[in-house]
């Protein structure tokens, strides 16, 4: 006896619109510059020592990564020396930011994740993915449910087939 059974798949039916931030993920390695390395005994910038370090340093190994400018020691160092960094890194770094590795991860997130049109997800079923393979830092997850919020008819995160109420706007 031959038997056929239709499988339905019930979740591309139900007309969820699923948003994995990690497509988000920008391209590049992920490079920390720390200023302590130009600090003379780890206290203090001098600045002729400093203006000669920037004026010989190899910027070009930094092309196309992501750099995350820091000190990570307890030191006062002038605003003018990470402007300084900066024009160096920039010609060749994909980005610059300030802090650490961490917190270049929230900033390149929040860059991509404001080139998102909310108005797609209008009035739609939405639900953001988590647990993949790429780190997707919480702030990301906060700014977008944030932007939907309002718009999207409801949010929910985790996959399709099991996920968690997050949001639903009351019509």
């Amino acid at each position: 006896m031959d038997i056929q059974e239709n499988i339905i798949n019930k979740v591309a039916q139900s007309g969820l619109v699923s948003i994995d931030l990690a497509d988000l993920y920008p391209a590049g390695e992920r490079v920390l510059y720390d200023i302590k390395d130009n600090l003379f005994h780890g206290l203090i910038l001098r600045e002729k020592d400093f203006r000669e370090f920037v004026k010989e340093h190899d910027w070009t190994q930094y092309q196309d990564k992501h750099v995350a400018v820091i000190c990570s020691a307890d030191a006062i160092v002038p605003t003018w020396a990470f402007m300084l960094l900066a024009t160096k890194l920039s010609p060749f770094a994909a980005s610059v930011v300030f802090g650490n590795l961490d917190t270049l991860e929230t900033i390149l997130f929040q860059r991509q994740l404001s080139n998102i049109d909310a108005e797609l997800y209008r009035d739609q079923r939405v639900v953001i993915k988590g647990c993949g393979e790429i780190a997707v830092p919480i702030s990301a997850y906060l700014e977008i449910t944030s932007r939907l919020t309002g718009i999207a008819k409801s949010i929910m995160y985790g996959e399709p087939c099991s996920t968690v109420p997050i949001y639903k706007r009351k019509d």
